[in-house]
């Protein structure tokens, strides 16, 4: 399944272009790591302490996330302010080329409601 999801993984998000669309930096929380915010701070030269403070706070799950969605480095040209140094989540999204794909499968169908990407890979996975 792996081969055939990485196949369509890049077939499709050679063709979206992410930043006329950015839903994910709108409307999905990552959760936020520890190493996360190291990285964080140290591309907007703050400390970690303060980069918690500013812009993150503790879900309803007991996650770190963003305190406020769309994404606080999201700009109006849908460009990450911080993108080199985005949280892991953000990284590895929207993670149709991962592997052992199966086991996110129920995420990506909920995915899929946001992420152009992620909605034609299973499209076209179910017309396999």
């Amino acid at each position: 399944m792996d081969i055939i999801i990485h196949d369509l993984h890049d077939e499709v998000s050679d063709r979206v272009d992410c930043l006329k669309c950015a839903n994910c930096c709108r409307s999905l929380g990552p959760r936020i790591t520890d190493k996360d915010v190291e990285r964080m701070s140290k591309s907007l030269r703050m400390k970690s302490v303060d980069v918690i403070k500013k812009y993150l706070r503790i879900d309803e799950d007991g996650d770190t996330v963003f305190q406020t969605m769309p994404c606080p480095f999201l700009g109006d040209d849908n460009y990450c302010a911080i993108y080199e140094s985005r949280p892991k989540a953000c990284r590895e999204y929207p993670h149709t080329d991962r592997k052992r794909f199966y086991q996110i499968y129920q995420l990506s169908v909920k995915n899929a409601y946001t992420c152009p990407i992620v909605f034609e890979v299973l499209e076209k996975l179910t017309k396999k």
